[in-house]
């Protein structure tokens, strides 16, 4: 039986947004030119206040100032070629530089999910066991769970990237997505998946349902004890702290968790729009909501600019 022939790919296209006219693009370029440049502004505004301000030398703020930088890489990774692609439709990328991309993408995605489960279980010692905090949640403690979040993020997109690249891509080569991402890639492969989906879908659930759990416990923990509190004022101050983190987690892995644990969807221009969800609006929505919003911040911002505290 003869083979059948073939073009093997050597470079990917996007799809992107060109499915939208010149001005609706234009639209998009702007607002997301305007997102992006917000955030990595304020990303490097709370790092900078982070590392002068003493006051902020907690392990809150260090978790913070962590997941400013994996912000700032995550978007870096994903925006530019975007807002590229917006301007010219029907860009190009070459298949290492579409692996790389994705190895960037998941490294630090998965690194910001437990990341913020790392934070969860900040909050949980800080309101659960305040006493005990300083020792729990030592210099070591802090630093072997950022090193923990990044090298699960690292493992994951090793294996993530090793599976996609294993398989033969020929002659269809249109990604249906604005990046090389896991399912647009897999849909273009010329060989049975299956077994490459399923794995897939099992990282997925670790990589988001286990800090989603790790986080709702923690919540457990904190609310049963914050109800107990016998001042009014206290428990303000404690729902108040946790709630921009709460937020956050809500919109980040709400979103995610749409788009990797959902089965097949035949409507990729609606998951595009869901990803600009997690690549564009939720990375701008961690400073600005947990941190440009704390009094803590604001006050060593204004601090560092010379000026009088809030009361």
């Amino acid at each position: 039986m003869s083979r059948p022939n073939f073009t093997v790919v050597t470079e990917f296209t996007f799809e992107g947004f060109s499915v939208f006219g010149w001005h609706h693009r234009l639209i998009f370029f702007v607002v997301f030119l305007v997102l992006y440049l917000l955030t990595l502004a304020s990303n490097a505004v709370i790092l900078t206040v982070i590392y002068i301000s003493h006051q902020l030398h907690t392990p809150m703020y260090f978790f913070l100032g962590v997941l400013s930088m994996s912000e700032t890489c995550y978007t870096v990774a994903i925006i530019p070629r975007m807002l590229s692609s917006l301007l010219m439709p029907q860009q190009t990328i070459s298949v290492p530089g579409c692996a790389t991309q994705l190895f960037f993408y998941l490294t630090f995605g998965v690194n910001n999910c437990f990341l913020l489960a790392a934070m969860g279980y900040d909050r949980y010692v800080a309101i659960c066991s305040p006493l005990r905090y300083s020792v729990i949640m030592g210099k070591r403690a802090c630093a072997h769970l950022a090193s923990g979040s990044w090298t699960i993020g690292l493992s994951t997109a090793v294996i993530q990237v090793s599976s996609v690249f294993s398989l033969p891509f020929c002659d269809a080569n249109i990604i249906s997505h604005f990046f090389c991402d896991i399912r647009p890639l897999m849909k273009l492969a010329c060989a049975d998946t299956t077994i490459k989906e399923f794995i897939t879908l099992l990282i997925s659930l670790c990589v988001l349902v286990l800090p989603m759990v790790l986080i709702f416990i923690s919540y457990v923990l904190i609310v049963t004890t914050i109800l107990r509190m016998a001042s009014a004022e206290g428990r303000k101050k404690a729902f108040a702290t946790c709630a921009s983190h709460l937020t956050v987690v809500i919109v980040h892995y709400g979103c995610t968790s749409f788009i990797y644990l959902k089965p097949k969807s035949q409507n990729s221009l609606q998951d595009r729009l869901i990803s600009v969800t997690y690549t564009v609006i939720t990375p701008l929505l961690n400073p600005v909501v947990y941190s440009l919003r704390n009094k803590e911040v604001k006050d060593a911002l204004l601090r560092a600019l010379g000026r009088k505290p809030l009361s």
